[in-house]
């Protein structure tokens, strides 16, 4: 663990950013964008025709304030986090893969998605390797069938070997899993057991192809009523009970402000306990990007940045205007 040093985190402005985040002398157009959406390799041709459409994009001038002017394809490259862009929330109004190109043209390094199924794997990495940006992860196992039936662990045992070879093809490291809604006739220590009896089974499959299963607790108050796991104590148990460097946590920072709070202690505990394998973020309410809600995010990344988290952050939030805004409040998120 690395010490942490107190430091109040300076006013978010972008001018304050690296060189990697360069301040630009003009004002954030429609027309920027679109040039600078010129990087996404194959993405010129159908921007350049128009292809596309700018109303898919969401833009609203008005919603980028005037001192928040910026190179556009610069805004993901942050100097401390590495902002995975979660492409079921945003770019909504696009093709899947024109928003692999959208998330390189605003300069993030990777993106994550839910379900793999219905995607076309070859494309996107394809895409991917093109564009230079990375699959961070995505869900090899969502809420139903649930993981905390044990009538289900044949089918889970399968959806493991199946996203091992999806990730294998993205060169992707994660796959997020979910343990499942509440079972009538199932207590929830019973519905636990459950899930680590599945996760034993799925663990040696993912440790053989090198991948780490991330279990996402959820929230009870605002999203997931009915869920059976929440919060950090009780899914750093059923890491413990399975015993396996392949099973970690998908530590949604979202999920877990509203569930225990005290995100910083609680990160503190997740990594002296080794079982954090993937950060989220959304601020809350209205689970947008940071600044639209309560949480200090400066202070939370700063801790994750000091406790020697380097791997990627999800942006799994909904943009509260645009995406341009949503991902300019994102990058001040990183400045401390």
């Amino acid at each position: 663990m690395v010490a942490t040093r107190k430091m109040r985190p300076r006013r978010a402005d972008l001018t304050e950013l690296d060189s990697h985040f360069q301040v630009l002398a003009m004002t954030v157009s429609r027309r920027d964008f679109l040039a600078a959406s010129a990087i996404a390799g194959s993405a010129v041709t159908s921007l350049a025709a128009g292809t596309l459409g700018a109303g898919a994009f969401a833009w609203a001038d008005d919603a980028v304030k005037p001192e928040d002017k910026v190179d556009t394809k610069t805004i993901g490259k942050t100097p401390h986090t590495k902002f995975a862009v979660n492409l079921e929330m945003w770019f909504g109004k696009l093709p899947f893969l024109d928003r692999i190109r959208a998330a390189a043209a605003l300069g993030f390094p990777a993106f994550e998605f839910w379900p793999h199924e219905g995607k076309d794997i070859p494309a996107i990495a394809r895409l991917s390797k093109e564009l230079g940006i990375a699959v961070a992860q995505f869900t090899a196992w969502g809420f139903r069938p649930g993981l905390n039936e044990t009538k289900n662990h044949e089918a889970f045992v399968k959806a493991v070997e199946k996203g091992c070879e999806v990730a294998k093809a993205l060169d992707c490291k994660l796959m997020c899993v979910v343990a499942g809604d509440d079972v009538p006739g199932l207590t929830q220590e019973q519905m636990h057991q459950n899930t680590i009896a599945g996760l034993k089974l799925g663990a040696p499959i993912a440790e053989k192809n090198g991948v780490t299963l991330i279990l996402e607790p959820m929230n009870i108050r605002v999203d997931h009523k009915g869920h059976c796991l929440y919060g950090s104590a009780p899914t750093m148990k059923i890491c413990d009970a399975v015993g396996s460097k392949a099973v970690k946590i998908n530590w949604d920072l979202y999920h877990m402000h509203i569930t225990e709070g005290d995100l910083c202690g609680h990160l503190r505990e997740g990594f002296k306990a080794g079982h954090i394998g993937y950060l989220q973020l959304a601020d809350h309410p209205g689970r947008n990007e940071p600044g639209t809600g309560e949480i200090h995010y400066n202070r939370v990344l700063k801790e994750a940045y000091d406790l020697g988290y380097r791997g990627y952050v999800g942006l799994e939030l909904s943009p509260k205007t645009t995406e341009l805004a949503a991902a300019i409040a994102c990058a001040k998120a990183d400045v401390w």
